[in-house]
Order: structure tokens, then C-alpha cells, then sequence
């Protein structure tokens, strides 16, 4: 900025090197923001697949109630020589608690004696 004359106005010159400072400082702000907003795109552009991990988590419940029935079957056979009762019989059971663990995982049905006392709205039973 300068007068009339043509002569710089010297607090001008101090004005525009505390702007050019100020500008300086929030470009470095603006860059250290930009970083930690990239990095967080970057994170959250990561594969989310939650659909998947719950379906992964209620077919293991289900084989594993399934398995660990005929396993304890095939043993109750081995031990009494009830072949193949005992295999059915707790294959049959595996099957129903697999089935109800998968139900409790996917929030279809409370949890059993033991487990907290409260129903598909949060609240407690009986209130």
C-alpha cells in the first residue's frame, strides 16, 4: 500500500510479514490436518465385512455344537458298546444346541439360566 506520493507505507511492510507468517503457519496446520484425515480414509477404506464375520461365527456355533454331540456320542458308543443309540441320540442333541446357540447369537432368543435377565428391550423381566 503506499500514499498519495508514491512512498510505501511502512506499517504495511509489517502487516504483510505478519500475514505472510500467519499464512505459513496455517498452511502447516492445514497439512497436518490433511495427513491425519488421509490416514483416516485410508483406515476406513479397509474391507469392513461384518455381515461375513457373523455368519462365519454362527456356522462355527452350529458345527461345533454338531461335532462336539457326535463326538461324544461316538464315544458313549464306544464306552457302554450301545452302537449306534448313543451316536443318534446326542448327534440329535448337538444338532438342537447348535441350533440354539446360533438362535442366541443372532439375538434371536435370551440367554438361558445364568445369563443376564433382561429382554430384547434392555429391560429387566418382570418390571
Amino acid at each position: 500500500m503506499s500514499d498519495r506520493d508514491g512512498v510505501p507505507d511502512p506499517s504495511t511492510s509489517a502487516e504483510d510479514t505478519e500475514l505472510s507468517d500467519r499464512l505459513r503457519k496455517l498452511g502447516k496446520r492445514l497439512d497436518q490436518h490433511r495427513d491425519i484425515r488421509d490416514e483416516e480414509v485410508r483406515r476406513d477404506a479397509a474391507p469392513r465385512r461384518p455381515g461375513v464375520a457373523m455368519a462365519m461365527r454362527l456356522g462355527a456355533d452350529f458345527v461345533a455344537g454338531v461335532v462336539v454331540g457326535a463326538a461324544l456320542g461316538w464315544g458313549f458308543d464306544r464306552l457302554f458298546d450301545t452302537s449306534p443309540w448313543g451316536l443318534v441320540v446326542l448327534l440329535l442333541l448337538g444338532f438342537a444346541a447348535g441350533l440354539l446357540n446360533v438362535m442366541r447369537s443372532a439375538g434371536l432368543v435370551r440367554p438361558g439360566i445364568g445369563g443376564p435377565d433382561q429382554g430384547r428391550d434392555g429391560k429387566q423381566d418382570g418390571t
